[in-house]
This record gives C-alpha cells, sequence and structure tokens, in this order.
C-alpha cells in the first residue's frame, strides 16, 4: 500500500516505514503529524484518485528530527564585465518516518 501526499509544494509516494526529508515543518521531535493532502491511495490493483485530494484519507508520520540540507553555491559572472556574484544557500527540512495510512 502506497500513497501520494503533497507537502511543501512538493509530491513524495511514500508507504508505511519509508522516512523521507521534507520541506520545514512547525512540530517538535517525536510528535505525529497528519498529513491530510493526499492525492492518490494504492492498495494492490485498487487506485484511488482525488481531484484534487481524496476527501477521507490521511497518512500519519512521527518527526524524527529537523536540519539542514548540504549547501548549494550560487556563482554569476558577465564575461569581459569584471562582474562576479558568490552566493550560497542551505534549505531547512524536516525528516519523517511514515507510520500509516488510512
Amino acid at each position: 500500500m502506497y500513497a501520494v501526499i503533497k507537502t511543501g509544494g512538493k509530491q513524495y509516494r511514500v508507504a508505511a516505514g519509508d522516512t523521507l526529508k521534507v520541506e520545514s515543518l512547525p512540530a517538535e521531535v517525536g510528535q505525529q503529524v497528519t498529513l491530510s493532502e493526499v492525492l492518490a491511495v494504492a492498495d494492490g490493483d485498487k487506485v484511488r484518485l482525488g481531484s484534487p485530494f481524496v476527501s477521507d484519507a490521511a497518512v500519519v508520520a512521527t518527526v524524527l528530527g529537523h536540519g539542514r540540507h548540504e549547501k548549494v553555491t550560487i556563482f554569476r559572472m558577465q564575461r569581459r564585465k569584471h562582474f562576479q556574484k558568490h552566493a550560497g544557500h542551505r534549505q531547512n527540512f524536516t525528516e519523517l518516518r511514515i507510520d500509516s495510512i488510512s
């Protein structure tokens, strides 16, 4: 059994027991989070699609921790103009463990 959920503007295919890193959520470590924006649920050959969300489906996950991704380096240069710009970015994330799909 798996589900397709939407959180943080992205879509993820999850199953029970999976761990994934999503955009930062305002939850404490160890707290259970219910993700109600479920786009599809599949159980064997039976697939339920939402328009846009499946009405009675929810995914329950436990927050394992918070952190920051690896640094992404941004470098911009215009040739022959003596222009260079350096920047960096580290995105915050929340790590979740999927407990159940209902």
